[in-house]
């Protein structure tokens, strides 16, 4: 067996199998790392760049699923909209319409989650909780026919603090389940399901279990140091 297919299996091993998926992040790795990922049983993989997961989507078996987890250009969508699983960087009102218009172009509906900023470092893309807040609030959100928010993403402080850290997934936790509860009952959504909490990588993906997330994206610790 493998370095990388052990590293696959213990990973797995910390996850619970029900409740959390795994997105394998294989961004900057070659085509025969993500088969052997593939050959191992895993099926969802995350990219951060447009081009470089349209390539390997195109060279990969189609039952993958794609995860397009970096800053997301509104002028690349268009290259990633008749495949994509899901969007879980999507952190703008001006992002979502492009995806809405593209998503109706390839007559789909494209699955997103909106990305919050959480973390301390003003470098990190997200809304804030009153954007996010008052996207449902305003119902704007029914007028993307041909996009479904699923939940949200949030990227803690890159700190080695993990009191820090848990207090931001904590705080996000308790947004996605602020807009679930309001979403279940005052003000249904038919575009909005809010199953998805995304948060967690390498580095702190066990805390964001511990804290709600049911879908963390790990890469280093699956294939090693990226490849820059």
């Amino acid at each position: 067996m493998s370095q990388l297919t052990n590293n696959l299996k213990e990973v797995l091993s910390t996850i619970p199998e029900k409740n959390v998926t795994l997105v394998a992040v294989s961004k900057t790795k070659p085509i025969a790392l993500i088969q052997e990922a593939y050959d191992a049983g895993q099926r969802h993989f995350g990219e951060n760049k447009v081009q470089e997961l349209a390539e390997k989507a195109e060279a990969m078996p189609k039952d993958i699923h794609w995860h397009i987890i970096g800053h997301l250009q509104t002028n690349k969508v268009k290259y990633i909209a008749p495949f994509v699983y899901l969007i879980h960087s999507v952190d703008s009102i001006k992002l979502l319409k492009e995806i809405n218009k593209q998503a109706a172009k390839n007559d789909r509906i494209i699955n997103v989650l909106l990305q919050m900023h959480i973390a301390a470092e003003e470098t990190k893309f997200g809304f804030d909780k009153s954007e996010l807040m008052s996207l449902f609030k305003d119902n704007e959100l029914s007028t993307f026919e041909n996009v479904k928010v699923e939940g949200l993403m949030g990227m803690a402080t890159f700190t080695d603090n993990e009191a820090q850290i848990r207090h931001e997934f904590n705080g996000l936790n308790e947004i996605y389940n602020q807009l679930t509860d309001q979403i279940k009952s005052s003000q249904p959504l038919k575009n909005a399901e809010m199953s998805i909490l995304s948060m967690g990588m390498s580095g702190d993906y066990k805390i964001a279990i511990e804290e709600g997330s049911n879908m963390v994206r790990i890469g280093t610790t699956i294939f090693g140091d990226r490849n820059y």
